[in-house]
Parts: structure tokens; sequence; C-alpha cells
């Protein structure tokens, strides 16, 4: 059976430097009917278990450290965001790092990490070029780059992220945010400035 792509949405509260934001985050299930890898697991485990539907986890993925990208089931997490780790999960530690290049073969195809810093010192984005897409947390929105006015994020490196890792993918490849609607890389390429 080919790979397909589900979604949850998970509301909660996203904390960071003094200030609290409620949000809704997609969390983006790839796989087929005997296994999925879920990339991004905010807040609550039971709708994520509710969309994993009995099949076997082969990951869960963590595009960045903050608190409402991590708390349901950490296990894959990029190491440059280990300081947003420990504010969340002080005296613990991830189960794998997330680097450059890590492969997760889910379902006859491949998600390969691509570290794209900005939004975070580790923001890590997942492209699945067999499914034509990229798995972007909270590096690219649909109109333009993720925020950039918190601790550890920074606008010229988001920005040379995306232009040096998204941007040059190929222009049809459906782009899946951490947050609201679905985009494409062409429809983005006017947004980056």
């Amino acid at each position: 059976m080919a790979a397909r792509i589900d979604k949850a949405v998970v509301s909660g509260v996203f904390s960071l430097d003094g200030q609290d934001f409620d949000v809704d985050n997609n969390v983006w299930l790839v796989g087929d009917d005997d296994e999925v890898l879920v990339v991004d697991a905010p807040y609550r485990a039971d709708p994520i278990v509710e969309a994993i539907g009995g099949r076997r986890v082969i990951a869960i993925v963590l595009t960045h450290g903050h608190n409402d990208h991590i708390t349901a089931a950490p296990i894959w997490f990029p190491p440059a965001d280990r300081m947003l780790w420990d504010m969340v999960h002080a005296g613990t530690q991830p189960d794998e790092e997330l680097e450059e290049g890590t492969v997760f073969p889910v379902a006859g195809g491949t998600l390969t990490a691509l570290h794209t810093p900005g939004h975070s010192p580790g923001s890590t984005c997942l492209h699945a070029p067999d499914l034509g897409v990229v798995f972007t947390g909270d590096t690219l929105f649909c109109g333009g780059p993720g925020a950039t006015g918190r601790s550890f994020s920074d606008q010229p490196t988001i920005l040379s992220s995306i232009r040096a890792r998204l941007l040059t993918l190929p222009g049809d490849t459906v782009v899946h945010t951490g947050h609201g609607e679905d985009t494409r890389i062409s429809g983005e390429l006017g947004n980056v400035h």
C-alpha cells in the first residue's frame, strides 16, 4: 500500500519569554495501514494515539524545541535546541538526536531531515520527495517565514535557511506547516525577502 499523509490538530498553550499563546498545532502522520511516522507531538497524547489508529509507530520526530511541539511523546530531537528541551523536560534527555541528513524509512518511502535554523537553532524540516511534500514545523508557513521574535530565534538565519534549504525544492512541493494552512514552495517564493 502506498504511503499517505494524515493530519491531526491539537490545541494548547505555547509559552516562551514569559508569554502564553493559545495555538492549534498540526500533527502530521506519514505511513500506511501498518506503520506511521509522527511529525511533532504537542500537548496531549490522546488525539495523536487516536490518529495513529493502532499502527506501528516508526518514530516521533520533533521539528524544533518549543513546548507546543514537544510535550506529548518526545523521541527524536535536534540537539541544537537542547536549551529549549531543558525548559520543559529538565533532568531528562531525548531518545535520539535529529541531525542533518537523518533518514526515516516509512511505508516504502523516506523522510530526510533538513537542518533549517532560525526559528530556533535546531529547527529541522522533513522532506519526503516520494510524496512531494516537506514538513516545515515553524520554519515556513503559508505566507512566509516562521516567527523570530523570541529567545534563540534569528530572522537573518531563518531567511537564509528557507532560501538555501526549502526554496530550492521543486516548486510543486506541498508544504505541511506546524500551524495553519498548507502551501506550496512555488507559492512562497515571493514571501521570503
